[in-house]
């Protein structure tokens, strides 16, 4: 299994590969295609071109080729509608799932998509057509129209006919969904229950369906669908419009590619980086450069700002000169807590572990956490403040420790409040990165521990 996708088997193998190619040979091509888990195979085609690539899918029955194919990366995909004949690439696009044909055809220039739609049969046509109306990041972008539907009236003998009938043609089968005439949707039956009904075969599937039916609306976050299936433990969750009518269903398999791709967003911003739309290695230099950029200048001003809050108590510093030795520290605890804090809250967030009603309980549960942390810091920061020669006395060395407290304080205060404002405000709570958060700290940091040296030395 491993040797699938080592490099230098790959290498090795490609020479026979492209030999069955040259010879035409149908028999070892489709073997070749069939062998193999389909991403194993597609593993395995790497090395060869575009078209060589085509000239293997074309030996493959079309249920394969079209599994083959949406494990390409997607430049190939791309590069393959557009080149290859128009016939075979619109028998192929006609086969994917409705919610791959969508992302797949996303990136296609309009006159090929056109030409592409204009060759496919008019049912999935208008199945494109309904989907791409959606727009990205809603339920509705991410869902397929391939479900199974039993009317409710159906016996369970009959409703196993149907499904062996519909089969294939359906996304998954592990939930079966109950609708009336007008499609509206009534209730749910697992394919496991209707199996165990057959010792009822005549039990029709209005009594045996569960009529407490979770649900999405096509407008509905991806993120918040994605959160409440990975919450409940469901295989699948069917997108409903206003009128409970089925729409489709988002699956298992796309509720984990929305979750992947929010923590990687979420990465993205909580590191201080505009998330990219493609893969690193496939984000231009210059693209990316404006991502990072963009923020390391807001960082910049910041930073900058901490500078002018010192420039004030330049006179203070040249009379004190030991406090110098101490601004890294004190900075670096508020920086380093309100970090802390941001990440915990925005994580929380995000899994719906905390809303913004809970805001009374977060900020009092950070105000303690500050306390304690401070008070442990300060402890720490006091015999090491008194243990250097260049600070006077005691009470000279009293300033770090009040100041640790107060910063550590504000820092985690200040990280966990933020990301809520945010939350409130309906934008991403993970744009509060962690730098940002820091740079704020920095600044309170800043003005915190003159004051607190004024106040005791003076």
């Amino acid at each position: 299994g491993c040797a699938v996708t080592n490099p230098m088997i790959n290498t090795l193998f490609l020479p026979e590969l492209r030999e069955m190619i040259r010879e035409g040979d149908e028999r070892g091509l489709q073997e070749f295609c069939t062998a193999l888990h389909p991403a194993r195979t597609a593993d395995f085609m790497e090395g060869l071109t575009d078209d060589e690539a085509w000239q293997v899918l074309n030996h493959a029955e079309i249920a394969v080729r079209e599994e083959i194919f949406t494990y390409f990366d997607s430049d190939r995909q791309q590069t393959l509608l557009a080149s290859e004949n128009r016939g075979q690439v619109a028998e192929l696009v006609a086969a994917l799932a409705a919610d791959d044909r969508v992302d797949i055809l996303a990136g296609l220039d309009s006159e090929v998509l056109q030409d592409i739609l204009s060759r496919i049969p008019a049912d999935e046509r208008r199945d494109y057509l309904r989907l791409s109306q959606y727009p990205e990041g809603t339920a509705g972008a991410v869902m397929t129209t391939e479900v199974a539907k039993l009317g409710e009236s159906l016996t369970v003998r009959a409703a196993l006919d149907e499904l062996a009938r519909i089969a294939e043609s359906v996304e998954t089968i592990y939930y079966l969904y109950v609708v009336d005439d007008e499609d509206h949707l009534r209730g749910i039956v697992s394919a496991r229950q209707l199996v165990a009904g057959m010792k009822r075969p005549d039990t029709p599937l209005s009594e045996l369906m569960d009529r407490n039916v979770v649900t999405a609306t096509p407008m509905e976050d991806q993120e918040d669908v994605a959160n409440k299936v990975a919450r409940l433990d469901l295989l699948a969750i069917p997108v409903v419009d206003g009128q409970q009518r089925m729409l489709g269903i988002i699956t298992h398999d796309d509720v984990i590619d929305v979750m992947r791709d929010e923590a990687t967003e979420d990465a993205h911003r909580i590191a201080a980086v505009d998330p990219l739309d493609e893969s690193y290695l496939k984000t231009h230099i210059v693209t990316l450069s404006w991502k990072r950029g963009i923020w390391l200048v807001i960082l910049f001003v910041a930073a900058l700002l901490t500078a002018l809050a010192l420039e004030q108590y330049e006179t203070r510093l040249k009379e004190w000169t030991w406090l110098a030795l101490f601004i890294p520290l004190v900075i670096s605890s508020g920086g380093n807590s309100g970090s802390q804090s941001a990440t915990l809250i925005i994580t929380a967030l995000t899994r719906g572990h905390v809303t913004l009603q809970d805001w009374w309980r977060v900020i009092w549960r950070e105000l303690l956490m500050g306390l304690l942390l401070g008070t442990g810091l300060a402890i720490l920061g006091f015999l090491v403040a008194w243990m250097f020669r260049s600070v006077p006395t005691v009470t000279h060395a009293l300033v770090i420790p009040i100041t640790l407290l107060l910063v550590v304080v504000s820092g985690t205060l200040s990280g966990s409040i933020l990301p809520l404002v945010f939350q409130r405000l309906g934008l991403d709570p993970a744009m509060m990165s962690n730098p940002f958060v820091a740079g704020i700290v920095d600044i309170l940091g800043i003005l915190i521990y003159m004051n607190v040296a004024i106040w005791i030395l003076s």
